[in-house]
């Protein structure tokens, strides 16, 4: 088989399988584990996986906020309308940054006179002119792609509530992993937002259901719901694991 053939064939295991073994790869594509371990290296740089001891997981999505919001909108909106219920008897919700989010704060009844926390500029302009929910926005620098703010300041005003409900914004998520971010800072102010949080909602499209980032933000054991597309052969790990899924 020739590499380019042979990358194919890892690239066409890991969508269909959502993980890669490295020692599986050694028996089914009949190479030696040094010449595994070079393939998912060059495909890892190319951006195509994301490298884990023992094997390689489909790489997390990154796309500019305003071009993900052109992205499967329909899908995002039918999320956030399951998620609604979800939320509309908590008095402090904490909001992740995300498309996803915006939708579902954009559902927020005006008769909502509860307290809304927020890292996102999107999210906080969109609830700018609701008649009762207080907003707070917390300050820190701003990722301009994402289109949240994170950083010490972020982080310290978080640790200060005591939420009833996060909703997470969720980058990817994997079964072996859990959820993971692509920034670093993000990670540390979405790993806040969950400890402050006494239930955690992930909102999810399918794409992202097994894909995972280098930065982890929760185990699978601290997300109560997860409300997504995906279809069931996606979500029955997590199901598995103890979570309410709600399928749209």
């Amino acid at each position: 088989m020739l590499v380019e053939e042979r990358r194919r064939e890892i690239l066409a295991q890991l969508e269909r399988d959502g993980r890669l073994v490295g020692s599986e790869l050694v028996i089914s594509l009949g190479v030696s584990e040094d010449t595994v371990r070079r393939d998912l290296r060059d495909l890892a740089d190319q951006g195509l996986l994301k490298r884990v001891h023992g094997g390689a997981l489909a790489p997390a999505a990154s796309a500019p906020f305003a071009q993900r919001l052109e992205l499967a909108f329909e899908e995002k909106a039918a999320i956030a309308a399951a998620a609604l219920p979800l939320i509309e008897a908590a008095r402090v919700i904490v909001f992740d940054g995300g498309t996803t989010a915006l939708a579902l704060a954009r559902l927020l009844p005006a008769s909502y006179d509860g307290t809304v926390v927020t890292n996102s500029l999107p999210i906080a302009s969109a609830l700018a002119a609701h008649p009762l929910a207080e907003v707070v926005l917390v300050g820190g620098r701003l990722l301009k792609d994402a289109q949240v703010v994170v950083g010490a300041a972020s982080v310290e005003a978080l640790r200060m509530v005591r939420a009833d409900v996060c909703v997470l914004g969720v980058c990817s998520l994997h079964p072996d992993v859990g959820v993971t971010t692509s920034e670093s800072d993000e990670a540390e102010v979405k790993r806040t937002m969950v400890a402050c949080s006494g239930t955690v909602i992930a909102l999810a499209t399918a794409e992202k259901l097994r894909s995972a980032g280098p930065w982890v933000v929760a185990g699978l054991d601290r997300v109560d719901h997860l409300v997504t597309d995906g279809e069931e052969s996606l979500t029955r790990p997590y199901a598995s694991a103890g979570i309410d899924v709600v399928a749209v």
